[in-house]
This record gives C-alpha cells, sequence and structure tokens, in this order.
C-alpha cells in the first residue's frame, strides 16, 4: 500500500480524477500478454510532459517505483509492475498526434498513440509508417518504441528503431532531455536516441517521438510458396533475397502449424505440406512488383517448392495471410500452456537453426512449432506443455537460446527481454556487457526506482 501522504502529493500534481487505487484499477493494470500478474499500488495517468517531470522527481525524491505503461501488450513483462509502486499510464490523455510535416515526411506523436491510428492517419496524405507489429489494433508508438517492436514488414523495411529521429523525454529527476534531430543526418553527440529506443522504460519516459515517414508504395501483391520440407523452404529464404528479391514480408510456417491449422481451422491447405512461406511484395510501378514475383518463384522453385500462388485481388491475398494471421491460435491443439520465444538469427543459419530446434524437442518430448519473420530471421519458437511440465519447459528454452546465440543469434527479436527473459541474459552478455549495462542504467537512475527488475537490471 502506497502511503496516504504521497497519493495527496500526486492528487496535487494531476488531479484526483487522474489518480486511482481501487482494487479494479489495480486488477487491471496488473498484466500483460504474459498473463503474469503484478498489482501496482496506484495508476496514475500523466496529463502532459510537466506532469511527468513533477511525478519522476517527486517518486525519485522519495524512492518510489514507478513503471511507464501503454497499451500492456508487450509478450515479456516489459510493462509489468513487478515491484509494485507507481503504474504512470500514459494512453488516456499523452495520446495526440501533435504534427504531420509532409514536406519533410516527419510525424511528431505523443507515446500513447496507438500504432494502426498512425499508420491510417499517414496513409491518408500519401505517407506511409512501416513498423507492423502484431498489436498494432492496440500497442502504443511509446511502448513499441520502448521494446523496439518489429513486424511482418521488417524484412524490407527494418523495425521501429529506424524510424525514430527524435525523441523527448524525462529522466527520474525530473530534467526533460531530447534526442536526436527531425534531419536525415545526425552526428553531434552520442546517440542518446539510441540508447533510449529498446530500453523497456528502465532509463527514462517517453513523452515525444519524432517519427520517420515514407512514400506509400503504388502497389502491392501476395504471394504463397509451398514447400516439401522446413529446410527447402528456408534455404529459399536466404537464396531469393540473395537472388535480387526484396519482399515486403516473408512469413514462415512449419509443418506442425499447417497441420494445427487445417484440424482447428479447415484452413485449406495440402496436408503434405512441409513448410509455407507467404508474405507481400511492393513498388511503384508495376513492373517491380512483376520482378519480384518472377525472381521469387524462381529461387523458390530451384529449393523445390511444389507450388507458387499469386492472389489476383485482395480477397484472395487476404485467404492467402489468413493462415499466416491465425498461426498463433491455432497451435493449442499441441498443449495447454505455450512457451512463446522470438528468437532471431542470421538468415543462412535458419536452415540449421530449425534443425536443432526440432532436435532439442525430441529431447524434451515437446513438440515445438515454429512461425513467424523468417525474411529478416526471426522465428517464434513455441515450446507446447502441459502446465505441470513448466521446469522441463524452462530447460528447454535454456538450450535453445544457448544454440541461438551460438549461432551468432539473439535472444529476441522483437519481443524484448522484461522478466520472462531476464534469467537468460547471461547467455547472450559476458559479465563486462552486463555491467555495462548496469552503469549506463545507474547513470539514468542511480535510485533504481523506474522500472526495476527488467532485463535483469
Amino acid at each position: 500500500m502506497i502511503d496516504k501522504k504521497h497519493l495527496k502529493a500526486f492528487i496535487n500534481i494531476v488531479g484526483a480524477e487522474n489518480i486511482y487505487d481501487d482494487k479494479a484499477h489495480m486488477i487491471a493494470y496488473s498484466y500483460d500478454a504474459t498473463r503474469t500478474r503484478f498489482e501496482p499500488d496506484a495508476v496514475i495517468f500523466p496529463r502532459d510532459e510537466e506532469d511527468v517531470s513533477k511525478i519522476l522527481k517527486y517518486c525519485n525524491d522519495n524512492l518510489i517505483v514507478i513503471t511507464a505503461r501503454g497499451a500492456g501488450s508487450g509478450f515479456t513483462g516489459g510493462a509489468l509492475p513487478s515491484n509494485g509502486g507507481i503504474i504512470l499510464a500514459m494512453e488516456k490523455h499523452m495520446n495526440k498526434i501533435l504534427e504531420i510535416d509532409t514536406q519533410n515526411m516527419v510525424a511528431v506523436v505523443q507515446p500513447g498513440v496507438i500504432n494502426m491510428d498512425l499508420q491510417k492517419h499517414v496513409e491518408e496524405l500519401g505517407l506511409f509508417y512501416p513498423p507492423d507489429p502484431a498489436s498494432e489494433e492496440y500497442s502504443t508508438l511509446g511502448g513499441n518504441v520502448s521494446e523496439n517492436a518489429g513486424g511482418m514488414r521488417a524484412a524490407k523495411y527494418g523495425i521501429t528503431k529506424d524510424y525514430v529521429m527524435a525523441l523527448r523525454a524525462v529522466r527520474t529527476n525530473g530534467d526533460i532531455i531530447r534526442a536526436g534531430k527531425r534531419t536525415i543526418k545526425d552526428v553531434a553527440g552520442y546517440n542518446t536516441a539510441g540508447i533510449l529506443i529498446a530500453s523497456e522504460g528502465t532509463l527514462a519516459v517517453l513523452t515525444e517521438l519524432t517519427l520517420k515517414l515514407i512514400p506509400k508504395p503504388k502497389f502491392k501483391k501476395t504471394y504463397m510458396g509451398i514447400f516439401p520440407s522446413v529446410d527447402n523452404a528456408m534455404n529459399a529464404v536466404f537464396k531469393s533475397l540473395s537472388a535480387g528479391a526484396n519482399p515486403v514480408a516473408m512469413e514462415f510456417l512449419d509443418k506442425l502449424v499447417i497441420e494445427a491449422l487445417i484440424e482447428k481451422l479447415g484452413v485449406n491447405l495440402p496436408t503434405d505440406a512441409g513448410a509455407i512461406l507467404v508474405g507481400d511484395v511492393d513498388g511503384n510501378v508495376p513492373q517491380e512488383v512483376d520482378f519480384q514475383l518472377e525472381t521469387l518463384e524462381t529461387s523458390f522453385k530451384e529449393n523445390g517448392a511444389s507450388e507458387f500462388r499469386v492472389a489476383k485481388d485482395d480477397e484472395e491475398a487476404k485467404e492467402l495471410w489468413y493462415a499466416r494471421r491465425n498461426a498463433s491460435q491455432s497451435i493449442t491443439i499441441f498443449g495447454n500452456k505455450k512457451l512463446n520465444e522470438d528468437i532471431s538469427v542470421p538468415r543462412s543459419m535458419l536452415p540449421s537453426a530449425l534443425e536443432n530446434i526440432y532436435k532439442i524437442g525430441e529431447k524434451y518430448g515437446f513438440k515445438i512449432p515454429c512461425f513467424g519473420h523468417a525474411g529478416d530471421g526471426n522465428i517464434h519458437v513455441n515450446v507446447m506443455i502441459d502446465i505441470s511440465q513448466i521446469d522441463e519447459g524452462h530447460r528447454c528454452i535454456e538450450e535453445i537460446f544457448q544454440m541461438v546465440v551460438d549461432m551468432g543469434g539473439t535472444l529476441s527479436g522483437e519481443h524484448g527481454i522484461g522478466t520472462s527473459k531476464a534469467p537468460f541474459m547471461g547467455i547472450a552478455f559476458n559479465e563486462q556487457e552486463l555491467q555495462l549495462f548496469k552503469d549506463i542504467k545507474k547513470s539514468f537512475d542511480p535510485n533504481n526506482i523506474l522500472n526495476p527488475g527488467k532485463m535483469g537490471l
């Protein structure tokens, strides 16, 4: 329970209508997509950057733990109040698109803006914001930046960090800082914005984001390649890209996922398919799109594809995408609990990585259906267990992480570390590197009040 004198101080900052400590709010802000629960002591809705500054300074002076939160859609517990304290909820007031600069192709937004809302707004102006996490319909841009979210279009367009030009943030002592500029080039000073991106709210609280936009491509088509095996499909990924293909997305489904889609959802896919690659290509002239499709078809068939489909219209495109968009919900036929990890490896290592993942699954007796963003080497690995097998499941995950790191890969391609992957940070980083992270954390947050415990910090 938070002391009443602190609640009174916060009321003086934001008003009684913007702070809650009732049970309903504590429960509502206690969980994210991990379904793990940690109740805060209070929820505060700051109205503006000045409120954020005053709240952080008060918390720092009184050693009150504080966690910034957007939509709470994360998969690793990054915005959970795992040490109690205050939830600083950004979605109620700090949710405005402040400016769309069409001449310089820049958007200035507050952290509570929903990703999809920005996408729709700029597309009406002929512009395009590419980062598209699966949670784009409800995740906030502040959360996307804090976790460095990816998405299906990352194969061609990159991830969130590639579109953050500048930001404003508040340090725990209340200082308001600017990082980056609204310029294409900026090499003055340290790359502070780069440090804050993907820091999971452990260093400062984001209050304003300046995001790069690009012209919206005029033409797009959807394709699907069907393969007899995962190995064929994974070889087709990096070989087609080496051959000059540049797809917007190249998404992957393995045999287990295909079986689940057929059994649970009745999706019309070949029962003997060993793997599927599905995605989009785009361009500003039809010839550019046609070239991409021709390159993909040639490479896919050279690598064993039994079929290459191209959607004739938007309706058929939705049908081709249906399997990928419903992969996650279909695989529940293999177990009542899913340990979902988002490993990332160099694309040329995909065939070996998938082979080793399945071998590790066999060792532990678990089915591990895999799907995800093969075009950028980011695969969602789903260790399917019964709840009684949780310890074995975590050992299985640890082996997969070690294998991935040994291949030059990483623990997470887009979900972040949070609390769920914090125990495995020692696999990916040595003692000196981990100490550097702690030193950076202490420099920004000497009293360790800002989202402590995340990323093992």
